[in-house]
């Protein structure tokens, strides 16, 4: 006698094999995220041994750059050929850039490496988002926010943990070489369990659209990263940099106007929701990546932390932020409700960010933990529900590059927030260093804000009381200024409209070869 299965247990192969794909999806993710935190701390061994100290900050510059140029096309190649295969593509080079970086004989060689390696990084972060939304609708992606949120911390808080430990024990070059192993696992799994619809297209890439952008946001980038920095503010070089840019993106948005396959369809911004989540996104990276810096120095260098440990100090708000992720992700899966996280986590971030610019020379670990607490709360409300609104205001077609937008406007949010703030800091740093210690304190931070600890250690008492007093100002400074410009992020909120969540991709009865498909993953 034939039996016919339930539901449930003609589902079940099924969910075995997303979660593997996600297993998959998630050490992909990590891949990106984590290789800066890892560099960070291998960046004083590789300077001693390849020189070029003048050229050291493009060892970060070339790989953000490459990485934010690439993402919204990465997106949009994703949209026109399929989803696997670019992604794959994206693993592939971004091993190569690791290998070749870790291969490098000079300082030029490893710039221009790690730009191959960014561009591959650009492919990984919005493949993984890109490939969630197609694989699993909005109503059920709730239930793996956990994951994403989960890769987040673990890369904050073992980046710099494993990457001091791999260049004490093995060499900074292991910096590198760790990502192949990594890389070619997430390269099986997604391989073998994975099947995605394959798209052919007859339309030609927007390769104007996409140069046009490229120097945009790489004008954008430079300035933000230059600015009161290498050069003053109102220098020419400054200067030419914003008009080259402007420029560059108006004579883009023109250009998508008249693309047959524009690398960035203006229609997605048709949709309000997609307009103010991609503007909470900006703010959101603007806030908390741009204030975020400054909570390591304020701890290694007033609280007198170490700095190998620098991200188990984050831990009450990255648990926090991972905690709260999995529930609201749990509650919007179950209810289709998705409205209030970005209002109550827009709360949660001012008050963060305001108990943060309450810290002075006295305040204790304990009661920053707390504060990091509720900012991390605020986070776990935002971080990825955003990108969920913003997959689900687009169609199905336009999955890659609604992804890639989301991602795009967060990362040119934190570029501005790092860029401002940091001015914002030294400034007051080098106001109050100057105020206590006249001179002697202007000429001790003249060469910037940021001084080592071991620099620090070295100050007559008086100069070093002064010091810690000026980096809790400065500190004060930049956390009631992300206070404020989050009231923006949380008043948006209150405009966004909650239009029902896309359920099961079989409820809306696509075409047979349009449906992903996963293998079993026995």
């Amino acid at each position: 006698m034939s039996q016919t299965a339930t539901p449930a247990a003609a589902n079940e192969p099924r969910q075995r094999s997303v979660r593997v794909v996600m297993v998959g999806l998630m050490v992909a993710m990590l891949l990106a995220m984590l290789d800066n935190m890892i560099i960070g701390t291998a960046m004083p061994t590789i300077v001693g041994e390849l020189g070029g100290l003048n050229h050291l900050s493009w060892v970060v510059t070339a790989y953000t750059l490459a990485t934010a140029t690439s993402t919204p096309i990465w997106g949009k190649l994703g949209d026109m050929f399929g989803r696997k295969n670019i992604f794959l593509m994206s693993i592939v080079l971004f091993l190569a850039g690791s290998a070749l970086s870790g291969m490098a004989q000079t300082m030029d060689q490893l710039i221009t490496f790690r730009a191959v390696q960014g561009l591959g990084a650009g492919g990984l972060i919005v493949g993984v988002m890109a490939i969630i939304g197609e694989l699993i609708p909005p109503r059920e992606r709730g239930k793996y926010q956990g994951l994403t949120a989960g890769v987040m911390a673990i890369a904050m808080i073992g980046g710099p943990l494993v990457g001091g430990s791999i260049t004490d024990n093995w060499g900074w070059r292991w910096s590198f070489y760790i990502n192949l192993p990594i890389g070619v696992v997430a390269l099986a799994m997604i391989t073998i369990v994975l099947h995605l619809p394959k798209k052919r297209t007859k339309a030609r890439i927007d390769y104007f659209g996409a140069a046009l952008l490229t120097v945009a946001i790489t004008s954008l980038v430079l300035l933000t990263t230059w600015g009161g920095t290498q050069y003053a503010w109102g220098s020419g070089q400054i200067i030419g940099l914003l008009v080259l840019g402007l420029a560059a993106l108006a004579g883009f948005v023109f250009a998508e106007t008249r693309a047959a396959e524009p690398i960035l369809p203006l229609r997605i911004f048709r949709s309000g929701n997609f307009t103010l989540i991609s503007l909470i996104g900006f703010l959101v990276g603007f806030t908390m990546f741009g204030s975020m810096t400054f909570l390591p120095l304020f701890q290694q260098t007033v609280q007198g932390a170490s700095a190998t440990n620098s991200g188990l100090l984050l831990l009450p708000m990255l648990l926090s932020m991972m905690a709260v992720s999995m529930v609201a992700g749990r509650v919007t899966t179950s209810t289709g409700k998705y409205k209030i996280f970005p209002i109550v986590g827009g709360a949660l971030i001012i008050a963060g960010l305001f108990l943060l610019s309450t810290m002075d020379v006295h305040t204790t670990r304990l009661m920053s933990g707390v504060f990091m607490a509720v900012l991390g709360l605020g986070m776990g409300c935002i971080m990825q529900i955003t990108m969920l609104i913003a997959q689900n205001s687009v169609e199905m077609k336009d999955i890659g590059v609604g992804s890639s937008s989301a991602t795009l406007f967060r990362t040119i949010g934190g570029s501005f927030g790092v860029s401002l703030f940091g001015a914002l800091f030294t400034h007051k740093v080098q106001h109050g260093m100057s105020s206590v210690a006249g001179g002697q304190g202007s000429e001790a931070t003249k060469g910037g804000a940021q001084l080592d600890p071991a620099t620090v250690a070295k100050f007559p008492p008086a100069m070093k009381d002064a010091y810690f007093h000026a980096v809790a100002s400065g500190t004060h400074v930049v956390f009631l200024w992300g206070a404020v410009i989050s009231i923006v992020g949380f008043i948006a909120a209150w405009f966004l409209v909650e239009t029902p969540l896309r359920g099961h991709a079989a409820k809306a009865a696509p075409a047979a070869e349009d449906t992903p498909v996963l293998a079993d993953a026995h």
